[in-house]
């Protein structure tokens, strides 16, 4: 047989069998990338599906867009031109990347990406021939500038019988892109809308104690949410809870009942389609749905200037209106003086209200679960306003003078500095009272941070008004004015008296940072304290030395490095863990009571079990909570109302930032502490207490909570 012979028996042999050439494409370049259609395998049998990928390789620094391309882009697309009887269907697309420019978010893709297509090759197909799969490709390809491109697209594909083989060069890597996309893998999920925030709880076996900052949930609705604003992560046992800004599509009558995209988290990706409901068990929960305020801003406003004025009896407050108390005394019977005095107080509480509202405002709009008296919730803010104290507390001692000399005291109240004065101590009240909130301040400000910044602005100035009402009456009052004592020796005597409510206050601030930091933030303050007497006491005597006609340039610059010393010891990063960063439990104020820590799967465990419950919301920063807890908690009767109805005490302590307590006090309408919950043994929504207890309330609270079959209390 001759060698053509043999060659030609080979060729029909292949053809009978359905051996023919491979797939075969022709890239394409197109603006700033180039595309090409590939095969997942060398052939195609008939009646099979087969996978054929759209491969871009997009130039470095440019991209394109995912289904969802964010707040702005185009998404790529294929239209087909396809033999008699072969169907494709949709992109399997890869998980996108976040593209952030300036304020706005979008997503795709950079680099070499494939997007699968599945093509149904119709049984009618004849081995022996082939087919020409024709698309035309568009794409938006932005790097600063963004550059419509387009591209027809062919691949050839022999048919043949039997199991196509892969093809060498692309079949793994298509083979990888479909391992790699998105899939459902048995995860749980479910969304919840309020005013400002849609939360999605997603949980599941792959999120179980997952802990990964830097997972995200990118929508498969361009309007489902806000693409721009952060999304916040509270994390639970089985899974995530995430925060973010609803979109367009919650502005119109009709919300949408089904919440579905991808979830990358721990360097994997999943497909989530959560449906609107309850959270589904194991998430970090998503609780009741927040209840939207139900107050008109008139009502708003009122509630928060009463709120303002309840504030002033908070024991926070004590401390701070001494020094307020020390400088109206040196206006008795100078009713302009007192006026100006009353003015500039005034303007520093509104100035600290509505600088503290907008930084509370932004910082939930970005996504942080932070809440009212926030800034308390720093480490080094806790220490430098500590210091503060310290300092105040020192300059009434008499160690150092500031806007007053020595020689004349009475006149110095009156001088331009004491206008300063009054301003700065508007502003320290307003600093040390936040972490506060009185009787109708919650509602207030639960329905402010619901609403627009100037509704909310508006809310926060009302409270600053009613906070700083009492001093500005008095001071415009010339008859209360007249029956202060006249200015006098008295006044040095009456002025280092209050100091002491400073250094009381200076020594609580120490207090909660030794909670939040531990032994190192303790011995830091210790430090930065001794250094800044030392300062106070080295300014002091330069005064005295100055005022007796000396030098005191040395004495002054010693002081002002001293001052710098202090101040750098406190900004320094590198506080320590908190004191109890290590207990099991918390430390439980109720007598004999023990407490457990606070957790939203705890109370739903405890409330089926059919147990009452009492959740004590509270920090160390917390004036009213640590009065309700020495004055209501640590007695005999709330103990003994605890034992006989088998109530369960639970703490959410936050102290320090706590993104899950902070969502669960916005669950309730509360933007800060207390916040007291009892839930009842047969369940249902909980009972919130006022925000001053008595142990007769925390009782007869237990009582009423405590099953139908719990003994009778005695007397009852």
């Amino acid at each position: 047989m001759t060698r053509f012979l043999r060659a030609l028996l080979v060729l029909a042999a292949a053809l009978v069998l359905g051996v023919g050439a491979p797939a075969s494409a022709a890239p394409v370049r197109a603006q700033h990338l180039g595309a090409d259609l590939v095969a997942e395998t060398t052939s195609a049998a008939p009646g099979s599906t087969i996978w054929v990928a759209l491969v871009q390789d997009i130039d470095p620094h440019w991209h394109t867009y995912w289904r969802n391309p964010g707040d702005a882009g185009e998404a790529t697309t294929l239209k087909w031109t396809l033999p008699a009887g072969w169907t494709a269907g949709d992109f399997v697309w890869a998980t996108p990347e976040r593209l952030p420019v300036g304020p706005i978010m979008n997503y795709g893709y950079e680099g070499r990406v494939l997007l699968p297509v599945p093509v149904q090759v119709p049984a009618s197909a004849r081995p022996g021939e082939t087919a020409t799969l024709k698309a035309a490709a568009s794409f938006l390809v932005c790097a600063d500038v963004c550059v419509p491109a387009d591209a027809t697209l062919t691949l050839t594909l022999p048919i043949a019988a039997g199991t196509p083989q892969p093809d060498p060069e692309w079949g793994g890597a298509i083979a990888a892109a479909l391992a790699a996309a998105p899939k459902p893998q048995g995860l749980k999920a479910a969304f919840q809308v309020s005013p400002g925030a849609l939360k999605l709880a997603i949980a599941g076996a792959p999120l179980r104690g997952l802990s990964d900052p830097d997972a995200y949930f990118y929508p498969y609705d361009d309007k489902l949410i806000d693409h721009g604003k952060p999304e916040a992560i509270d994390r639970g046992p089985e899974g995530l809870t995430f925060t973010a800004t609803p979109g367009y599509d919650f502005t119109g009558g009709k919300a949408p009942t089904l919440a579905a995209g991808v979830l990358v988290a721990g360097g994997k990706a999943y497909e989530v389609i959560a449906p609107a409901g309850p959270s589904p068990p194991g998430a970090s929960g998503l609780g009741p749905p927040a209840k939207p305020s139900t107050l008109g801003l008139p009502l708003a406003l009122a509630f928060a200037f009463l709120g303002g004025l309840i504030l002033n009896l908070m024991p926070c407050v004590f401390p701070v209106l001494s020094m307020k108390a020390a400088a109206l005394a040196g206006h008795a019977g100078e009713a302009p003086a007192a006026r100006r005095q009353g003015l500039a107080f005034l303007g520093g509480v509104l100035v600290a209200f509505l600088g503290l509202a907008g930084l509370l405002i932004a910082a939930r709009a970005g996504g942080a679960a932070v809440g009212w008296g926030f800034q308390l919730q720093s480490p080094p803010v806790v220490a430098g306003l500590a210091l503060v104290m310290f300092a105040a507390a020192l300059n009434l001692s008499g160690l150092y003078e500031i806007g007053t000399s020595i020689q004349g005291l009475g006149a110095g109240f009156a001088a331009r500095g004491g206008l300063v004065g009054s301003a700065f101590t508007g502003v320290l009240a307003v600093v040390v009272a936040a972490p506060c909130t009185a009787p109708f301040m919650a509602g207030a400000l639960g329905f402010a941070l619901t609403q627009g910044e100037p509704v909310a602005l508006a809310v926060f100035a009302a409270l600053g008004l009613g906070f700083a009402a009492p001093f500005v009456l008095l001071s415009f009052s010339p008859a209360l004015i007249r029956r202060l004592p006249r200015p006098g020796t008295w006044m040095e005597t009456f002025r280092k008296t209050l100091a002491f409510p400073m250094y009381a206050a200076a020594a609580w601030l120490v207090w909660v940072l030794d909670r939040q930091s531990g032994d190192l933030g303790l011995a830091r303050i210790l430090a930065a304290g001794l250094v800044l007497a030392f300062a106070a006491w080295v300014y002091g005597a330069a005064q005295r030395r100055r005022a007796a006609g000396g030098r005191a340039i040395a004495g002054l610059a010693v002081s002002a490095v001293a001052l710098m010393l202090a101040i750098g010891v406190v900004a320094a990063g590198g506080y320590g863990a908190p004191a109890h960063a290590d207990a099991a439990e918390p430390d439980s104020p109720a007598a004999g009571v023990p407490a457990q820590a606070w957790s939203p799967d705890k109370v739903a465990a405890l409330q089926a079990a059919g147990k009452p419950v009492f959740v004590n919301f509270t920090a160390a920063w917390c004036v009213t909570c640590q009065v309700n807890e020495k004055v209501a908690f640590s007695t005999g009767e709330v103990a003994d109302a605890f034992r006989r109805t088998g109530s369960v005490y639970l703490v959410a302590d936050w102290t320090n930032r706590d993104a899950v307590i902070a969502k669960a006090l916005a669950d309730h309408g509360r933007v800060g502490v207390p916040l007291y919950l009892v839930y009842g043994a047969g369940g249902g929504e909980p009972k919130v207490l006022p925000q001053l207890l008595t142990p007769a309330i925390v009782a007869d609270a237990l009582k009423g909570a405590a099953p139908l079959s719990s003994p009778p209390s005695p007397g009852s």
